[in-house]
Protein backbone atom coordinates (compact mmCIF):
# COMPACT_ATOMS: atom_id res chain seq x y z
CA UNK A 1 0.00 0.00 0.00
CA UNK A 2 1.12 3.74 -0.77
CA UNK A 3 2.13 6.14 1.68
CA UNK A 4 0.97 9.28 0.42
CA UNK A 5 0.99 12.59 2.49
CA UNK A 6 -1.34 15.57 1.27
CA UNK A 7 -1.77 17.28 4.38
CA UNK A 8 0.73 19.88 3.89
CA UNK A 9 -1.10 22.58 5.67
CA UNK A 10 -0.61 20.89 8.60
CA UNK A 11 2.81 20.29 9.16
CA UNK A 12 6.04 19.45 6.50
CA UNK A 13 8.63 17.17 6.88
CA UNK A 14 12.20 18.69 7.34
CA UNK A 15 14.15 18.86 4.65
CA UNK A 16 17.30 17.38 4.31
CA UNK A 17 18.96 20.00 3.66
CA UNK A 18 17.63 21.60 6.57
CA UNK A 19 17.88 19.57 8.74
CA UNK A 20 21.71 18.97 7.93
CA UNK A 21 22.39 23.10 8.39
CA UNK A 22 20.66 22.37 12.42
CA UNK A 23 22.41 20.15 13.58
CA UNK A 24 25.84 21.38 14.52
CA UNK A 25 23.81 23.38 16.81
CA UNK A 26 22.42 20.63 18.63
CA UNK A 27 26.20 19.57 20.41
CA UNK A 28 28.97 21.19 18.56
CA UNK A 29 27.70 24.99 18.33
CA UNK A 30 25.61 24.96 21.65
CA UNK A 31 26.36 28.06 22.87
CA UNK A 32 24.16 30.45 24.68
CA UNK A 33 23.67 33.58 22.11
CA UNK A 34 23.84 35.87 25.01
CA UNK A 35 27.49 34.30 26.15
CA UNK A 36 30.37 36.11 25.54
CA UNK A 37 32.64 33.42 25.11
CA UNK A 38 33.11 31.98 21.59
CA UNK A 39 30.68 29.38 21.98
CA UNK A 40 27.91 32.25 22.77
CA UNK A 41 29.44 34.70 20.08
CA UNK A 42 29.30 31.52 17.55
CA UNK A 43 25.34 30.77 18.50
CA UNK A 44 24.98 35.03 17.90
CA UNK A 45 26.40 35.15 14.57
CA UNK A 46 24.19 32.21 13.52
CA UNK A 47 21.42 34.55 14.92
CA UNK A 48 22.47 37.21 13.11
CA UNK A 49 22.78 35.27 9.56
CA UNK A 50 19.78 33.98 9.80
CA UNK A 51 18.00 36.85 11.10
CA UNK A 52 19.11 38.40 7.64
CA UNK A 53 18.04 35.63 5.90
CA UNK A 54 14.51 35.89 6.54
CA UNK A 55 14.96 39.53 6.58
CA UNK A 56 16.29 39.70 2.76
CA UNK A 57 13.32 37.33 2.16
CA UNK A 58 10.60 39.36 2.87
CA UNK A 59 12.21 43.00 2.09
CA UNK A 60 12.61 43.83 5.85
CA UNK A 61 15.26 45.28 7.76
CA UNK A 62 17.12 42.28 9.90
CA UNK A 63 16.05 44.52 13.38
CA UNK A 64 12.41 43.83 11.98
CA UNK A 65 13.18 40.29 12.27
CA UNK A 66 11.75 39.31 16.27
CA UNK A 67 11.81 35.11 16.76
CA UNK A 68 9.34 33.27 18.41
CA UNK A 69 8.01 29.98 19.09
CA UNK A 70 5.81 29.81 15.67
CA UNK A 71 2.75 31.57 14.58
CA UNK A 72 0.09 31.09 17.80
CA UNK A 73 2.77 32.93 19.72
CA UNK A 74 3.42 36.07 17.12
CA UNK A 75 -0.41 36.33 16.01
CA UNK A 76 -0.71 37.10 20.19
CA UNK A 77 1.86 39.14 20.33
CA UNK A 78 0.75 41.26 17.50
CA UNK A 79 -2.89 41.46 19.20
CA UNK A 80 -1.84 41.75 22.60
CA UNK A 81 1.61 43.60 22.40
CA UNK A 82 0.02 46.13 19.97
CA UNK A 83 -3.54 46.69 22.03
CA UNK A 84 -1.73 47.16 25.14
CA UNK A 85 0.73 49.37 23.90
CA UNK A 86 -1.71 51.66 22.42
CA UNK A 87 -4.67 51.66 24.44
CA UNK A 88 -4.51 55.53 24.92
CA UNK A 89 -5.02 55.57 21.07
CA UNK A 90 -8.17 53.58 21.05
CA UNK A 91 -9.87 49.90 22.05
CA UNK A 92 -11.08 49.20 18.77
CA UNK A 93 -9.60 46.07 16.66
CA UNK A 94 -10.42 44.87 13.30
CA UNK A 95 -10.46 41.01 11.74
CA UNK A 96 -12.26 38.36 9.97
CA UNK A 97 -14.46 35.76 10.73
CA UNK A 98 -12.19 33.17 8.85
CA UNK A 99 -9.16 33.80 11.18
CA UNK A 100 -6.76 30.69 12.73
CA UNK A 101 -7.93 30.11 15.60
CA UNK A 102 -5.27 32.10 17.36
CA UNK A 103 -6.28 35.25 15.87
CA UNK A 104 -9.92 34.73 17.18
CA UNK A 105 -9.19 33.38 20.99
CA UNK A 106 -6.43 36.53 21.13
CA UNK A 107 -9.23 38.69 20.04
CA UNK A 108 -11.91 37.11 22.10
CA UNK A 109 -9.54 37.30 25.52
CA UNK A 110 -8.92 40.93 24.53
CA UNK A 111 -12.48 41.58 24.81
CA UNK A 112 -12.96 40.32 27.96
CA UNK A 113 -9.58 43.08 28.96
CA UNK A 114 -12.32 45.70 27.53
CA UNK A 115 -11.37 46.19 24.04
CA UNK A 116 -13.99 46.06 21.10
CA UNK A 117 -13.17 43.91 18.11
CA UNK A 118 -15.69 43.91 14.86
CA UNK A 119 -15.16 40.45 12.48
CA UNK A 120 -15.37 41.02 9.15
CA UNK A 121 -17.37 38.74 7.00
CA UNK A 122 -16.36 37.17 3.53
CA UNK A 123 -18.09 36.43 0.37
CA UNK A 124 -18.91 33.24 -0.50
CA UNK A 125 -15.48 32.40 -1.64
CA UNK A 126 -13.62 33.57 1.87
CA UNK A 127 -12.20 36.84 0.57
CA UNK A 128 -12.54 40.22 2.24
CA UNK A 129 -13.55 42.88 0.96
CA UNK A 130 -11.38 45.96 1.09
CA UNK A 131 -14.57 48.39 1.02
CA UNK A 132 -15.81 46.76 4.19
CA UNK A 133 -12.21 46.83 6.26
CA UNK A 134 -12.79 50.89 4.95
CA UNK A 135 -16.38 51.30 6.04
CA UNK A 136 -15.38 49.70 9.69
CA UNK A 137 -12.30 51.73 10.50
CA UNK A 138 -13.42 54.12 13.54
CA UNK A 139 -11.31 56.95 15.21
CA UNK A 140 -10.55 54.66 17.79
CA UNK A 141 -9.33 51.57 15.62
CA UNK A 142 -5.97 50.40 16.59
CA UNK A 143 -5.39 47.69 14.24
CA UNK A 144 -6.71 45.43 11.49
CA UNK A 145 -5.37 41.50 11.11
CA UNK A 146 -6.23 39.94 7.73
CA UNK A 147 -4.88 36.71 6.95
CA UNK A 148 -2.72 36.67 3.56
CA UNK A 149 -4.42 33.29 2.69
CA UNK A 150 -6.80 30.90 4.59
CA UNK A 151 -5.03 28.00 5.98
CA UNK A 152 -8.38 25.70 5.90
CA UNK A 153 -9.87 27.10 2.05
CA UNK A 154 -6.53 28.65 0.13
CA UNK A 155 -8.77 31.96 -0.75
CA UNK A 156 -5.49 34.53 -1.30
CA UNK A 157 -7.03 38.04 0.24
CA UNK A 158 -6.29 41.90 -1.38
CA UNK A 159 -3.81 42.46 1.64
CA UNK A 160 -1.78 45.20 -0.68
CA UNK A 161 -5.28 47.14 -1.35
CA UNK A 162 -6.77 46.38 2.57
CA UNK A 163 -2.94 47.91 4.03
CA UNK A 164 -2.60 50.78 1.82
CA UNK A 165 -6.69 51.40 3.07
CA UNK A 166 -5.14 51.21 6.68
CA UNK A 167 -1.72 53.16 5.99
CA UNK A 168 -3.89 55.97 4.75
CA UNK A 169 -6.03 55.71 7.73
CA UNK A 170 -3.15 55.52 9.81
CA UNK A 171 -4.04 51.81 11.74
CA UNK A 172 -1.59 49.52 11.52
CA UNK A 173 -1.94 46.34 9.56
CA UNK A 174 -0.97 43.08 10.18
CA UNK A 175 -1.21 39.48 8.47
CA UNK A 176 -1.14 36.18 8.71
CA UNK A 177 1.62 35.01 6.14
CA UNK A 178 1.94 31.24 7.88
CA UNK A 179 0.28 29.59 5.68
CA UNK A 180 1.43 31.55 2.31
CA UNK A 181 4.64 32.32 3.13
CA UNK A 182 7.53 30.89 0.51
CA UNK A 183 4.07 29.71 -1.92
CA UNK A 184 3.31 33.31 -2.85
CA UNK A 185 5.12 36.62 -2.51
CA UNK A 186 5.51 38.11 0.37
CA UNK A 187 7.02 41.76 0.41
CA UNK A 188 6.70 44.18 3.45
CA UNK A 189 7.64 47.64 1.47
CA UNK A 190 5.62 46.54 -1.40
CA UNK A 191 2.53 45.24 0.74
CA UNK A 192 2.43 48.25 2.82
CA UNK A 193 2.76 45.98 6.01
CA UNK A 194 3.24 46.94 9.39
CA UNK A 195 3.28 43.84 11.11
CA UNK A 196 3.52 39.88 9.35
CA UNK A 197 3.78 36.41 10.86
CA UNK A 198 5.51 33.80 9.43
CA UNK A 199 7.20 30.32 10.81
CA UNK A 200 8.89 27.07 9.98
CA UNK A 201 7.12 24.10 10.56
CA UNK A 202 5.21 25.01 7.13
CA UNK A 203 7.91 25.38 5.18
CA UNK A 204 9.88 22.29 5.50
CA UNK A 205 11.14 23.64 8.62
CA UNK A 206 11.74 22.17 12.37
CA UNK A 207 8.17 22.73 14.43
CA UNK A 208 8.55 25.48 17.37
CA UNK A 209 9.97 28.40 15.23
CA UNK A 210 8.55 31.43 13.94
CA UNK A 211 8.97 35.03 13.33
CA UNK A 212 7.15 38.57 14.05
CA UNK A 213 8.02 41.45 11.21
CA UNK A 214 7.79 44.85 13.08
CA UNK A 215 7.86 47.54 11.52
CA UNK A 216 10.61 50.01 12.75
CA UNK A 217 8.94 52.31 15.34
CA UNK A 218 6.15 50.56 16.06
CA UNK A 219 5.33 49.70 19.84
CA UNK A 220 4.52 46.91 21.18
CA UNK A 221 4.17 45.21 24.78
CA UNK A 222 6.41 42.45 25.22
CA UNK A 223 4.22 39.32 26.55
CA UNK A 224 7.45 37.93 27.85
CA UNK A 225 9.38 39.36 30.48
CA UNK A 226 12.97 38.53 31.68
CA UNK A 227 16.38 38.54 30.17
CA UNK A 228 15.50 40.92 26.92
CA UNK A 229 16.24 38.96 24.40
CA UNK A 230 15.16 40.34 20.89
CA UNK A 231 15.56 43.69 21.84
CA UNK A 232 13.13 43.53 24.75
CA UNK A 233 10.74 41.95 22.86
CA UNK A 234 10.50 38.05 23.55
CA UNK A 235 12.47 37.36 26.68
CA UNK A 236 13.99 33.39 26.73
CA UNK A 237 17.24 31.68 25.58
CA UNK A 238 16.61 31.67 21.81
CA UNK A 239 16.05 28.51 19.67
CA UNK A 240 18.94 28.69 17.73
CA UNK A 241 19.57 25.52 16.17
CA UNK A 242 15.53 26.13 15.13
CA UNK A 243 16.59 29.74 14.17
CA UNK A 244 19.01 28.19 11.39
CA UNK A 245 16.60 25.71 10.45
CA UNK A 246 14.19 28.27 9.81
CA UNK A 247 16.24 30.26 7.98
CA UNK A 248 17.46 27.24 5.70
CA UNK A 249 13.90 26.46 5.19
CA UNK A 250 13.34 30.26 3.93
CA UNK A 251 16.44 30.65 1.85
CA UNK A 252 15.26 26.89 -0.05
CA UNK A 253 11.74 28.06 -0.81
CA UNK A 254 12.40 31.59 -1.81
CA UNK A 255 14.92 29.64 -4.33
CA UNK A 256 12.14 26.97 -5.71
CA UNK A 257 8.27 29.49 -4.77
CA UNK A 258 7.95 29.67 -8.67
CA UNK A 259 8.75 26.10 -9.96
CA UNK A 260 6.91 24.94 -7.05
CA UNK A 261 3.53 26.67 -7.38
CA UNK A 262 3.38 26.06 -11.03
CA UNK A 263 4.00 22.39 -10.61
CA UNK A 264 1.62 22.06 -7.33
CA UNK A 265 -1.06 24.27 -9.52
CA UNK A 266 -0.88 21.63 -12.16
CA UNK A 267 -1.45 18.99 -9.67
CA UNK A 268 -3.76 21.02 -7.80
CA UNK A 269 -6.26 21.80 -10.46
CA UNK A 270 -6.19 17.90 -11.44
CA UNK A 271 -7.50 17.06 -7.95
CA UNK A 272 -10.01 19.02 -7.86
CA UNK A 273 -11.42 18.90 -11.69
CA UNK A 274 -11.66 15.04 -10.31
CA UNK A 275 -13.20 15.30 -7.01
CA UNK A 276 -15.95 17.04 -8.85
CA UNK A 277 -16.44 14.43 -11.17
CA UNK A 278 -18.26 12.88 -7.79
CA UNK A 279 -21.87 13.86 -7.31
CA UNK A 280 -22.80 16.14 -5.24
CA UNK A 281 -19.46 17.35 -4.48
CA UNK A 282 -18.41 21.36 -4.49
CA UNK A 283 -15.30 23.11 -4.63
CA UNK A 284 -14.95 25.75 -1.03
CA UNK A 285 -12.62 28.82 -1.89
CA UNK A 286 -12.08 30.31 -4.81
CA UNK A 287 -11.18 28.55 -7.99
CA UNK A 288 -8.73 30.40 -9.40
CA UNK A 289 -7.39 33.05 -6.86
CA UNK A 290 -6.00 30.10 -3.68
CA UNK A 291 -2.61 28.96 -2.87
CA UNK A 292 -0.60 26.22 -5.64
CA UNK A 293 -1.23 23.72 -2.83
CA UNK A 294 -4.98 23.65 -1.70
CA UNK A 295 -7.17 22.02 -2.67
CA UNK A 296 -10.84 21.52 -0.74
CA UNK A 297 -13.58 19.70 -1.20
CA UNK A 298 -17.14 19.21 0.26
CA UNK A 299 -18.83 16.60 -0.21
CA UNK A 300 -22.99 16.15 0.37
CA UNK A 301 -24.44 13.94 2.80
CA UNK A 302 -21.05 12.43 4.94
CA UNK A 303 -19.09 13.47 7.24
CA UNK A 304 -15.33 14.73 6.34
CA UNK A 305 -13.67 12.44 9.12
CA UNK A 306 -15.13 9.53 8.03
CA UNK A 307 -13.28 10.51 4.29
CA UNK A 308 -10.49 11.19 6.16
CA UNK A 309 -10.00 7.86 7.91
CA UNK A 310 -11.18 5.88 5.45
CA UNK A 311 -8.08 7.42 3.12
CA UNK A 312 -5.64 6.88 5.89
CA UNK A 313 -6.81 3.16 5.22
CA UNK A 314 -6.02 3.55 1.86
CA UNK A 315 -2.74 5.59 2.52
CA UNK A 316 -3.98 8.57 2.36
CA UNK A 317 -3.21 11.42 4.29
CA UNK A 318 -5.63 14.47 4.38
CA UNK A 319 -7.37 16.87 6.91
CA UNK A 320 -10.92 18.01 7.71
CA UNK A 321 -9.86 21.58 7.97
CA UNK A 322 -7.17 23.11 10.43
CA UNK A 323 -4.81 20.81 12.22
CA UNK A 324 -4.97 22.72 15.08
CA UNK A 325 -9.12 22.95 15.23
CA UNK A 326 -8.89 18.60 14.41
CA UNK A 327 -10.37 17.85 18.44
CA UNK A 328 -13.30 19.85 18.09
CA UNK A 329 -16.29 17.90 16.84
CA UNK A 330 -17.85 21.84 15.73
CA UNK A 331 -17.97 22.56 12.51
CA UNK A 332 -15.58 24.67 10.45
CA UNK A 333 -16.36 28.55 11.78
CA UNK A 334 -14.54 29.37 8.23
CA UNK A 335 -16.80 27.21 5.88
CA UNK A 336 -19.94 28.39 8.05
CA UNK A 337 -18.57 32.38 7.34
CA UNK A 338 -18.92 31.46 4.01
CA UNK A 339 -22.81 30.83 4.36
CA UNK A 340 -23.04 26.73 4.69
CA UNK A 341 -24.87 25.01 6.71
CA UNK A 342 -24.06 22.65 9.62
CA UNK A 343 -23.79 19.47 7.55
CA UNK A 344 -22.29 21.14 4.19
CA UNK A 345 -19.35 22.63 6.67
CA UNK A 346 -19.47 18.75 8.23
CA UNK A 347 -18.33 17.31 4.88
CA UNK A 348 -15.33 18.88 3.48
CA UNK A 349 -11.94 17.57 3.31
CA UNK A 350 -8.82 19.93 2.55
CA UNK A 351 -5.71 18.50 0.46
CA UNK A 352 -2.88 20.22 0.67
CA UNK A 353 0.00 18.76 -1.56
CA UNK A 354 4.03 19.14 -1.36
CA UNK A 355 7.08 18.67 -2.94
CA UNK A 356 6.67 14.80 -2.64
CA UNK A 357 3.54 14.68 -4.17
CA UNK A 358 3.42 13.06 -7.73
CA UNK A 359 0.89 12.83 -10.61
CA UNK A 360 0.62 9.05 -9.33
CA UNK A 361 -0.30 9.84 -6.18
CA UNK A 362 -3.03 12.41 -7.71
CA UNK A 363 -4.12 9.45 -9.82
CA UNK A 364 -4.22 7.12 -7.01
CA UNK A 365 -6.48 9.40 -4.91
CA UNK A 366 -9.24 9.89 -7.70
CA UNK A 367 -9.09 6.49 -8.30
CA UNK A 368 -9.88 5.06 -4.32
CA UNK A 369 -11.91 8.61 -3.30
CA UNK A 370 -14.96 7.76 -5.27
CA UNK A 371 -15.32 4.41 -3.82
CA UNK A 372 -15.09 5.91 -0.47
CA UNK A 373 -17.44 8.22 -0.91
CA UNK A 374 -20.02 5.73 -2.33
CA UNK A 375 -19.62 3.67 0.54
CA UNK A 376 -20.05 5.88 3.25
CA UNK A 377 -22.89 7.57 1.24
CA UNK A 378 -25.10 3.99 0.95
CA UNK A 379 -24.40 3.96 5.16
CA UNK A 380 -25.09 7.18 5.77
CA UNK A 381 -28.46 8.10 7.53
CA UNK A 382 -28.35 11.57 5.53
CA UNK A 383 -29.89 10.43 2.37
CA UNK A 384 -28.76 10.86 -1.20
Amino acid sequence: MPKIYMDHGATTPVDTEVLKAMQPYFSKKFGNASSLHQFGTEAAEALKVSRKTIAQAINAEEDEIIFTSGGTESNNMVLKGIAFANKDKGKHIITTKVEHDCILNASKWLQNQGFEVTYLPVDKFGQVNPEDVKKTIRGDTILVSVMQANNEIGTINPVREIAKICREKGVYFHTDACQSFTKIPLDVKADNLDLATINSHKIYGPKGVGALYKKRGIKIEPLLHGGGHERGLRSTTENVAGIVGFAKAVEIGMKRMESDAKRLTELRDKLIKGCLQIENTWLNGHSTNRLPNNANIGFAFIEGESIILNLDIKGIAASTGSACSSHTLEPSHVLMALGQKHEEAHGSVRFTLGRSNTEAHVDYVLKVLPRIVEKLRDMSPMGK
